[in-house]
């Protein structure tokens, strides 16, 4: 048997201890195996550790496997997480419900280990080979950061999950000072470059859990900071325009300094029930131009709420 690649991570729901036990003596050789006995520790356990497969009892107490299933798909963090069904009801109708429900397959009781064991690797391999096609969606072509597609993407997620525990999250724009007169001194190739190495410090600068370093559009970035307060921010912000300024990268053509600067507008906040994702971007652009107007190389802090930045 072909071993599965190394750090999938397979969650079980079901009520039933017995099944559980079952089922992970079945599937412990290809992955990382969590279980849950209840649907509502399942959907916690599920956004914590996003698995890339769960196999979902339906016929549980309380919240039933399609309840369970419905919670997933419209929960943005579990988007990637496949779902087979797990059920003692074999006619084409309860199948066909269980596919109409969004899972990927289904697993008939009583269980047998080799069919247990075929449709999870099938269902691990395939869903590898989308997480690479995924991530190639998501790449932006030139600096292999993320692309702005995905920063939204994400940025929603952040923002409700941050709303929903009452955490401070944090948002960097930035902006190459003088771009333009870069590449028209030097031609696109050089700015090219200019611009992977810009790419370059933003991604060793975002390493904790969670923060995302993003190509906004040209010659724009964004960096996502979970769990960050204002204080927080604005020492990044200084951190981001010495770290950009040390490249080193010359450009005799621009108005703050002779070599590639960036201008970096700053947002935190701890999201409350009238703010939006979109509106806290506005609040960032704005102090971005704010440190623009100021003399490029410095970063500003966006002040007041989402309402106040964007009045």
């Amino acid at each position: 048997m072909k071993a599965v690649a190394p750090g999938n991570t397979i969650l079980i729901i079901d009520d039933n201890t017995d099944t559980i036990r079952l089922l992970s003596t079945m599937v412990r050789d290809q992955g990382r195996v969590l279980f849950a006995t209840s649907g509502a520790a399942g959907l916690e356990l599920a956004r914590l550790q996003r698995p890339q497969l769960i196999l979902l009892d339906v016929e549980m107490q309380g919240m039933d496997g399609f309840a369970v299933n419905e919670r997933i798909r419209q929960d943005p963090a579990l988007r990637s997480s496949a779902v087979i069904f797990v059920t003692a009801q074999s006619s084409p109708e309860a199948e066909i419900s269980c596919l109409d429900a969004g899972a990927v397959d289904f697993i008939p009781k009583p269980l047998n280990a080799a069919v247990v064991q075929a449709r999870v690797r099938t269902h691990l391999r395939l869903q590898s080979a989308l997480a690479a096609l995924d991530e190639l969606a998501n790449q932006d072509g030139l600096t292999g950061l993320y692309n702005r597609r995905y920063f939204d993407r994400q940025l929603a997620a952040e923002f409700a999950r941050h709303r929903r525990h009452q955490l401070p999250l944090g948002l960097a724009l930035i902006d190459v000072d003088d771009f333009k007169l870069f590449n028209d001194r030097y031609g696109h190739q050089r700015g090219d470059a200019c611009l992977e190495e810009v790419a370059e410090s933003l991604r060793d600068g975002a390493r904790r859990p969670g923060e995302l370093a993003a190509r906004y559009g040209g010659e724009e970035f964004v960096v996502l900071l979970p769990n960050t307060t204002p204080d927080a921010m604005v020492r990044y912000g200084d951190w981001l325009c010495r770290r950009i300024a040390a490249l080193g990268i010359p450009h005799p053509s621009a108005s703050a300094a002779p070599h590639v600067t960036a201008s970096v507008g700053l947002y935190a906040l701890i999201p409350s029930d009238g703010d939006t994702a979109p509106a806290m971007l506005h609040a960032a652009d704005m102090a971005l131009y704010a440190a623009k107007r100021a003399g490029r190389n410095r970063s500003v802090l966006a002040g007041g709420t989402v309402a106040d930045m964007v009045a």
